[in-house]
This record gives structure tokens, C-alpha cells and sequence, in this order.
């Protein structure tokens, strides 16, 4: 396929102009004109960069790109690396940030929802922009149950505040970095709050609010947008497609 039908596939799946975002969605680094052979991954560090040469990839595909807003504008140093590699070897770099979390089947808080059994019942509004969403577990639970699940399923023993003595029935959850919203959630008197990422002021906000809160990870939670678009791509329309998942403790 070529590369302009590609951005414009990518962007009828992902409708990145439905939401407003702080870096540019679609292709960020023109490579090839023909597009094959695919990597995916979370992120468009180094060693993904280098996995997908290695891999003979003529297009990566991540969540985390380049180009974000308040950034240095230079390129230089790390971001020149990681260009001229691209550049040199031909490589396409295709991103979605917001669009990618907020998909309803293939999206970060949909596929982490099918992981750890969590039932969508709305976003959690009224925020404007807002990817969280919130619902209830399929199957109540203790929080020591829950954070156990979530150890298992994805590999990554989270960081927890337990609060509560009763069962963990609804929910509130956001992939990555989205501890912000805690405050939301328990303004709406969910039982627990689920996210990547935790921030100092977050466990106060979940003693003193009475909210169970769970970190998991920024990459462990945003492992499995990706992977499915690109298993996706791969069983729809043909691509040859390989997801590399360049760990991160965060």
C-alpha cells in the first residue's frame, strides 16, 4: 500500500480529528513510499528504532512519537539520533497519541478493560478532552484482589492505596499518565481509580477522598493499543506486522 493511503487508513480507523491532542497524529518522519513490513510499539525510542532496522521494517508504528508541544524545537542530540536513523534507513514513523487511548474496541482503556475484566459504562465527564472513562468490575472485588489480578495479567506489580473495606465494584481508569484525573472520580463517588501513572499529590487525593487507587505502569497499561491495531492492520488488510515490546519500569 502506498504511503498516503496508509495515513489515510490509519486515520479513518483512529479519527484523529475528533480529538484535540498535544503532538501531531499520522505519519511524523516520511520513509519509503511502498509500506510492507510494519513494527509496532509503544514507544519510538532508540532501541525500537534499532529493532526495526535490524527487523528490515520499512514502517514503525507507536503510540509515544515525536513533536510534542512545549518540547525543544531543535534537533539535536537524542532527537537527532533517533531521526537520522530514520532517516538513513528509510524508515516511515506513523504515531497516535489521544486517538489511539480513546478507541472504543482498539484503544488503551478498551483492551485494558478486556484484560482486567472491567465493564465501559461512559467517559468520565464532565472534563473537556478527557480520555478517562468509568464502569465497574465484572466480578466485585477486594482492593488486595484486584491489585493481585493486576499483577498477573499484566506483569507488573502495581503501586497501591487501599482505603476501603468494602468490595471494589465501579471503577474509573486511564491509561499512561493519567493520575489527574483521581479527583474526577472520586467527585463521582466511584470506589476505585486506575491508572499508569502516580504523582505525589495522587495518595493524598486517595486517603483523604476515600478512593482505592492503582499505578500500573505508563507502558504496561499502553502496551495493547498498539499491538491490536497492528494485529488489526495485520488480519484486515494484509500487512506484514510485528509487535516489539521494548520493556519500561514506568
Amino acid at each position: 500500500m502506498q504511503r498516503r493511503e496508509f495515513n489515510q487508513l490509519l486515520n479513518t480507523i483512529l479519527r484523529p480529528d475528533s480529538i484535540q491532542d498535544f503532538c501531531p497524529n499520522g505519519l511524523q518522519v516520511e520513509g519509503r513510499e511502498q509500506i510492507k513490513k510494519i513494527v509496532t510499539g509503544v514507544t519510538a525510542s532508540q532501541a525500537l528504532i534499532d529493532a526495526a532496522i535490524a527487523h528490515g521494517a520499512d514502517t514503525i508504528l507507536v503510540h509515544h512519537g515525536y513533536f510534542w508541544k512545549g518540547e525543544a524545537q531543535p534537533i539535536t542530540g537524542m532527537k537527532k539520533r533517533r531521526i537520522a536513523a530514520l532517516l538513513n534507513h528509510d524508515i516511515n514513523l506513523f504515531a497516535y497519541h489521544l486517538p489511539l487511548d480513546v478507541h472504543p474496541a482498539i484503544g488503551n482503556n478498551a483492551q485494558l478493560a478486556q484484560l482486567l475484566d472491567l465493564e465501559i459504562l461512559d467517559g468520565l465527564e464532565p472534563v473537556a478532552n478527557s480520555v478517562a472513562v468509568k464502569g465497574r468490575l465484572k466480578i466485585p472485588m477486594s482492593g488486595e484482589q484486584f491489585a493481585q489480578k493486576i499483577s498477573t495479567v499484566l506483569a507488573r506489580e502495581p503501586l497501591v492505596s487501599l482505603v476501603r473495606d468494602e468490595l471494589i465494584e465501579t471503577i474509573a481508569w486511564c491509561t499512561g499518565g493519567g493520575q489527574g484525573y483521581i479527583d474526577l472520580a472520586a467527585s463521582q463517588g466511584i470506589d476505585a481509580y486506575l491508572t499508569g501513572e502516580a504523582s505525589e499529590q495522587t495518595i493524598h487525593s486517595s486517603r483523604e477522598q476515600k478512593i482505592d487507587f492503582f499505578a500500573a505502569g505508563h507502558h504496561a497499561t499502553e502496551r495493547y493499543g498498539i499491538k491490536a491495531l497492528g494485529e488489526l492492520l495485520a488480519e484486515q488488510h494484509g500487512f506484514d506486522v510485528t509487535f516489539i515490546d521494548i520493556d519500561n519500569p514506568v
